[in-house]
């Protein structure tokens, strides 16, 4: 059953209409309508939750059979990221290979038809848990994750597992990422007398050697003991008009990846150390920690899912975040993430399933929140 339920979130395009997606029409709501529709077939009530124009969340609640009990979410993003350049068909959902190939059959609808085969596959004890049940598909984690600070606010969990493809460990922290955009100006003037302009481009260069010379030293000295230290890189720049005049404008844009505890302003003192009147702008996304030692983590464990670090960012920190433990988890790799040729293996996704049936009929065993 998973592979077909995998086939058909696949053929709903809902790439994030943020960039070049790649499509006529971009974004989620296609897809939330059928998690709605699957998860009221599932013994669940469902709605959408309009985030942005056209943009929903899916969000279900299953049936308890008794009030008060902690909640606990499943909560995989319904987004994925563009379909420019792929080298298969991104909706044809194909079967070749033991493998389902398509845009999002790694990230993350594999994972997410795993956890909806395993709880419409556990309809029955659903109800007498002793957690009540809910899932959520999250619109928009591939840029802004609007969907995931919009539940954060509106409702209150005590545990959630964002669907990722972490072959079936659990993700319990992982890096943040900071995007810097930096720009210095200066005053454009004939090249053949450069001294009566100011050259905008050198001093950007005085920036990005500030992030060699004394940023990168001082991520090495932090160090996080599953995540180890934080990292910058470079990535674009651009500046000047044309080779004969002064450049008055020059910007680059810069990845730096966090971790939990760390203090960014550091960084941005560092760089405006050398360059004070540099403009910096800046995008964040928090880094994850939730303690191994939670219960549910230690049920996950006990099921086989191994708590790890992870380099990249997810919806579980914006969660965690907001107060509540949240960890990543599902079946698949990163390795196939946003790929030309996306794939996951159907061995991969049954053992998915089989793992959130083990995991959910093991709750039992867990003392309330």
């Amino acid at each position: 059953m998973t592979v077909e339920v995998l086939q058909q979130l696949v053929r709903i395009p809902s790439v994030n209409p943020d960039g070049t997606p790649g499509v006529e029409r971009a974004g989620e709501q296609a897809v939330a309508e059928f998690l709605a529709g699957f998860l009221r077939e599932s013994g669940a009530e469902a709605e959408l939750r309009n985030v942005l124009e056209g943009r929903p969340n899916v969000v279900g609640r299953f049936p308890s059979d008794n009030e008060g009990k902690p909640k606990l979410l499943f909560a995989p993003h319904t987004d994925t990221v563009s379909v420019v350049g792929m080298t298969i068909d991104p909706f044809g959902a194909e079967i070749r290979d033991e493998k389902v190939w398509g845009r999002g059959a790694s990230d993350t609808k594999g994972p997410m038809a795993a956890m909806l085969t395993a709880l419409r596959q556990s309809r029955d004890i659903i109800p007498f848990l002793p957690y009540e049940i809910w899932f959520a598909g999250l619109m928009g984690e591939e840029a802004g994750q609007h969907g995931a600070k919009a539940l954060a606010a509106e409702e209150k969990f005590d545990f959630v597992i964002v669907g990722e493809p972490t072959k079936l460990k659990t993700v319990h922290t992982h890096k943040g990422a900071v995007w810097l955009t930096l720009r210095t100006s200066g005053l454009a003037v004939h090249a053949s007398e450069p001294t009566r302009g100011e050259n905008a481009i050198v001093k950007m260069a005085r920036a990005i050697d500030a992030i060699e010379r004394d940023v990168i030293p001082a991520f090495a000295k932090l160090n996080d003991p599953v995540l180890g230290s934080p990292t910058i890189s470079v990535g674009t720049i651009s500046g000047g008009s044309k080779v004969n005049i002064v450049p008055d404008h020059c910007e680059a844009l810069v990845d730096c990846r966090s971790i939990p505890g760390q203090d960014i302003g550091q960084m941005l003192s560092l760089i405006r150390s050398r360059v004070p009147d540099i403009e910096i702008d800046m995008i964040s996304s928090k880094p994850l920690f939730t303690d191994p030692a939670n219960p549910v983590i230690e049920c996950l464990s006990a099921c086989g899912a191994t708590p790890v670090g992870a380099p990249w960012f997810c919806d579980a920190a914006m969660f965690a975040a907001a107060g509540m433990p949240a960890v990543a988890l599902g079946p698949g790799s990163i390795a196939q993430a946003h790929t030309a040729d996306e794939w996951i293996s159907i061995a991969d996704l049954e053992a998915g399933t089989a793992f959130f049936k083990k995991f959910l009929g093991a709750l039992p065993s867990l003392p309330k929140a």
